[in-house]
């Protein structure tokens, strides 16, 4: 089902620019307190959560997953905006660094990637193992959000997750990332990607590549896209013949149709970072699968409200509005 968003976004950030990029600034030193912990995985490598609050074994409260987007972490504004509003429904949040994000260069050659679930499918089965009487939820940002699109169709009816929310998700790889690197939209492709560069460098450091890339360690910082990144990059850290496969057997539009619980999807027709190509038609969904396309709202923006330079945040209302509803 495809559905036309009640967001409106404020009187004074109309402009898709600044609906991106308002939170940034107003919500930079934004408190969210959290407790880290660490799970070891079985093939060597570690994730890690950040928690509101961590449960008790006897605990009935819901858990939200939430799953940050490309170079995101428990700094992104986003990510501690929502597990503020989490904590203020009285549900717990729990953020998952993928691998190698939050500053701190993961174990193994590989890290995370637009279509990579399985670290997603263990730490929901640890949720589920670790906490059996908590309803289990998941909120996606961005590259996360497609993660959980793919996730959602992957699981079919064993998905653990009673509902799901994916925010802006890139559900077209490919047409996203042609998108991004045209226009004013550079603007963030250059950011991305000096994050990412920075991220790869930091593995360099602690463990070899090289075996792994097409592209040698003194070399890689010619990397001027991310069509180049994922192509030299990416791909090959992660077992794909180049960028266009990566795209092509990740995005998420394809894995809507076999989506068999509760999934609200909210794009913006606005949004700076993806192409028009990530809204679905009707054909591409299961019955579970809500589209709420907005006119405004930019990329993981949403921000509404009256008052001039005060942000409410449209996004994290919606987002739980939703998860309750199912709950």
């Amino acid at each position: 089902m495809i559905i036309e968003s009640h967001f409106k976004p404020a009187w004074w950030l109309t402009n898709r620019h600044l609906q991106t990029i308002w939170q940034k600034i107003e919500r930079r030193k934004l408190p969210c307190p959290t407790t880290k912990e660490r799970i070891e995985l079985p093939d060597g490598d570690f994730l890690d959560l950040h928690w509101t609050q961590i449960p008790n074994k006897d605990d009935t409260r819901n858990i939200v997953l939430v799953l940050h987007g490309l170079e995101g972490s428990i700094k992104s504004t986003y990510a501690r905006g929502m597990l503020n509003a989490i904590r203020a429904k009285g549900d717990i949040g729990v953020l998952l660094h993928f691998r190698s994000c939050g500053g701190i260069a993961n174990r193994l050659a590989r890290a995370y990637h637009s279509g990579e679930t399985t670290d997603v499918a263990f730490v929901a089965d640890w949720l589920q193992a670790q906490f059996p009487n908590c309803p289990l939820f998941a909120i996606g940002y961005s590259l996360g959000g497609n993660v959980l699109c793919k996730y959602a169709g992957e699981q079919l009816q064993h998905n653990p997750f009673k509902a799901s929310v994916a925010i802006c998700p890139p559900l077209n790889l490919s047409a996203s990332c042609q998108y991004i690197m045209k226009g004013t939209s550079k603007i963030y492709q250059k950011y991305l990607l000096d994050m990412m560069m920075d991220n790869i460098a930091r593995k360099m450091q602690r463990i070899d590549i090289s075996k792994y890339l097409r592209i040698d360690a003194h070399s890689y910082r010619k990397i001027k896209t991310l069509w180049q990144f994922d192509d030299l990059i990416t791909a090959p850290l992660h077992g794909f013949k180049g960028a266009e496969d990566y795209y092509q057997q990740s995005a998420g539009m394809q894995f809507l149709k076999q989506v068999e619980r509760p999934l609200l999807v909210l794009q913006a027709k606005d949004d700076p970072f993806l192409s028009d190509k990530c809204i679905p038609t009707t054909s591409d969904l299961s019955h579970k699968v809500t589209v709420e396309v907005s006119r405004k709202g930019g990329h993981v923006g949403y921000v509404s409200g009256t008052k001039l330079f005060k942000g409410d945040y449209w996004m994290e209302k919606r987002a739980l509005q939703f998860i309750h509803n199912h709950a």
